[in-house]
C-alpha cells in the first residue's frame, strides 16, 4: 500500500500545514451539499443506500460525487462495475473515476492491488487518507457529494464530519437501518454521534423493510417492519421512507449494475427517488 498512497499526491513537494488546509478548504468549497450516509451497525445496505442515492441525483442533472471511506470493507467499485478501474493524476490533483459523466467515484479499492488485499492501518493513517481524498482529488464543481461511511462511529465518520461539514446546515447525514431490535439500539447511536458533532441528521432510512415476493410482488414483513419509523419519532429525527428487500437489488449489486440502473418501477426504486427528492429540496435551501 505504501506505494499506493504517495501516488493521492499529484507532486513530490511537501506543502506547509496553513497550504495544505487552504487546498482543502477550495476544494470543499466547491461542493454544495455534503451527505453522509451512516450506519450503526454493519449488514444493513448502508452501501448500496448511497450508490442508489447518488445514482438518483446523477440521473436527475444533478453534479454528483460519491465517497468511500469505508476503508476495510470497499465495496462500492465492484457495486457501480469499476473493479478494475485506477486512479491517475491529474494536473491539479488526483481524478476520480466516472461512473456517468455527472457522477465521478473515488474509493481505497481503486487503490488496492486486487479485491482480495486487506488495508491494515491504525486511525492516524486512514484520517489522512481520507483527508487527501477530499484535499487532493478533482472533484470539480459539485451539487452533492455522497459518502459512505463505514459502519459505527468510529475514526472515519468522525474524520468525515470533522472536515467536511463544518458550520454547512444543509448538509447532513442520512442513517440507514433494518427494523430489527439489534439494528435499531445502534441506530439511535449514530444519531447521538451526530447530534454531538453538531451534524444535522437528514433522517433515518428503514432498510430491508418486509422482503418482495419475486413471483407475485407481495412484500412478507420477514424482519418486521415499522421499527426504524419508530426510532426516527422517538429520538426526533425525520423518517424518509421503507425499502423492502428485492432480489434484484442483491443481483444488481453482485452484476455492477445499480438497482436504479435496471430497475425503474418499483417500491423500492420510487422510494430511493423520493429520499433523492428530499436531498433536492434541501439543496435548495
Amino acid at each position: 500500500m505504501s506505494s499506493s498512497t504517495t501516488s493521492v499526491h499529484a507532486d513530490n513537494a511537501k506543502p506547509s500545514a496553513c497550504e495544505l488546509q487552504a487546498k482543502l478548504k477550495k476544494r470543499l468549497g466547491k461542493i454544495k451539499k455534503k451527505i453522509l450516509v451512516m450506519s450503526g451497525k454493519g449488514g444493513v445496505g448502508k452501501s448500496s443506500t448511497a450508490v442508489n442515492l447518488a445514482l438518483a441525483l446523477a440521473q436527475d442533472g444533478y453534479s454528483v460525487g460519491l465517497l468511500d471511506i469505508d476503508l476495510h470493507g470497499p465495496s462500492i467499485p465492484k457495486m457501480l462495475g469499476l473493479a478494475d478501474s485506477q486512479l491517475k493524476n491529474g494536473k491539479e490533483g488526483l481524478q476520480p473515476v466516472e461512473y456517468l459523466h455527472n457522477l465521478k467515484v473515488i474509493s481505497v479499492g481503486f487503490l488496492l492491488g486486487s479485491e482480495e488485499d486487506a488495508l491494515i492501518w491504525r486511525g492516524p493513517a486512514k484520517t489522512n487518507l481520507i483527508q487527501q481524498f477530499l484535499r487532493d482529488v478533482e472533484w470539480g464543481d459539485l451539487d452533492f457529494l455522497v459518502v459512505d461511511c463505514p459502519p459505527g462511529t468510529g475514526d472515519e465518520p468522525l474524520t468525515a464530519v470533522q472536515t467536511l461539514l463544518g458550520d454547512d446546515q444543509s448538509s447532513g447525514a442520512v442513517i440507514v437501518t433494518t427494523p430489527q431490535e439489534v439494528a435499531l439500539l445502534d441506530v439511535q447511536k449514530s444519531i447521538t454521534f451526530c447530534r454531538s458533532l453538531e451534524m444535522p441528521v437528514i433522517g433515518v432510512i428503514e432498510n430491508m423493510s418486509g422482503f418482495v415476493c419475486p413471483k407475485c410482488g407481495e412484500i412478507v414483513d420477514i424482519f418486521k417492519s415499522g421499527g426504524g419509523q419508530k426510532v426516527a419519532e422517538r429520538m426526533k429525527a425525520p423518517f424518509l421512507g421503507k425499502i423492502p428487500m428485492d432480489p434484484a437489488m442483491v443481483m444488481a449489486g453482485d452484476s455492477g449494475k445499480p438497482y436504479l440502473a435496471v430497475q425503474s418501477d418499483t417500491e423500492a426504486s420510487e422510494t430511493y427517488r423520493k429520499i433523492a427528492a428530499t436531498l433536492m429540496q434541501r439543496n435548495n435551501k
